[in-house]
């Protein structure tokens, strides 16, 4: 069990039992860990304490975060943003596939493809000579499953097996002090139809830590009365994290359905909304 996989399960108790308000050596019991371990591997994951932590995982915080979504949204748009509003967020060029290149279902195409940890448990990364071209989280025994679903997006590409790809995009896209060093822009390659590749730009506006609905991120795109056809793009997402579709939520503030689970889909909301906090405490 990796440490994921432990915050996920304490995450999922919590769903389930946070009336009881379970103190830490309860949950410490959950994982198997004493409470010091746990504190400890908790308060690293997080990057907070895991009661600071349990305040980001309330449906009354993802509605202060949904309230604030659209001014964030508006100073970005002002500003003439078209990537994430925050310097220190990822810097993504997204490029669509052209529509002979769909056509083509990757023919000619070489993609490097591998598996690496992130916070969130395993993922499976490929990328193309164009840039990143698919992103997914896998749980335990999916390993095969998710390369299959990978060359059934890119049928007459050939897959080359190489774990460093995934290894430096999970460095890169996690590590914060790699990014600022850097500042280089990632590169991104998408499979879609023009209005899906409208909604993932879009989506590329909302910064960590903030949250929007379907209906805002409708009217962004400019099809107001289309939420429930941004909602079938934003589940049609080919870049787990990259395009940050988990920051999309329902009007009443209820996290929703994830393409990679809900459990995971509520502890990248809080996770993300930890950091200003973490930011602030060393203040």
């Amino acid at each position: 069990m990796n440490d994921y996989e432990r915050v996920a399960l304490i995450i999922r108790y919590l769903d389930e039992h946070h009336v009881e308000q379970p103190d830490l050596n309860a949950l410490a019991q959950r994982v198997a860990l004493s409470p010091f371990h746990f504190h400890r591997l908790f308060s690293k994951w997080a990057g907070v304490t895991p009661k600071g932590f349990l305040q980001c995982l309330t449906a009354a915080h993802a509605r202060t975060l949904l309230r604030e979504g659209k001014s964030v949204l508006e100073t970005a748009l002002d500003a003439g943003l078209s990537g994430p509003g925050r310097l220190h967020d990822l810097c993504i060029n997204l490029e669509a596939a052209s529509p002979g290149e769909l056509k083509s279902g990757g023919s000619g195409c070489e993609l490097r493809y591998g598996f690496a940890s992130t916070p969130f448990g395993d993922w499976l990364a490929a990328e193309s000579q164009r840039g990143v071209c698919h992103l997914s989280f896998i749980d335990a025994g999916e390993s095969a499953a998710a390369v299959a679903v990978l060359q059934d997006e890119w049928p007459k590409a050939r897959l080359i097996r190489d774990n460093t790809v995934a290894a430096n995009l999970s460095s890169v896209v996690f590590d914060a002090s790699r990014r600022n060093r850097s500042r280089r822009a990632l590169s991104a390659l998408v499979r879609g139809t023009p209005f899906q590749v409208r909604v993932w730009r879009a989506l590329l506006r909302v910064p960590p830590g903030a949250l929007v609905s379907y209906g805002q991120l409708a009217a962004l795109v400019g099809s107001p009365r289309a939420a429930r056809a941004v909602g079938s793009a934003v589940g049609s997402n080919p870049l787990a994290f990259l395009i940050p579709c988990h920051r999309v939520i329902r009007e009443t503030g209820v996290i929703s359905d994830y393409r990679w689970g809900q459990t995971r889909k509520r502890s990248i909301i809080a996770w993300e909304s930890a950091r200003p906090r973490l930011t602030s405490e060393r203040a």
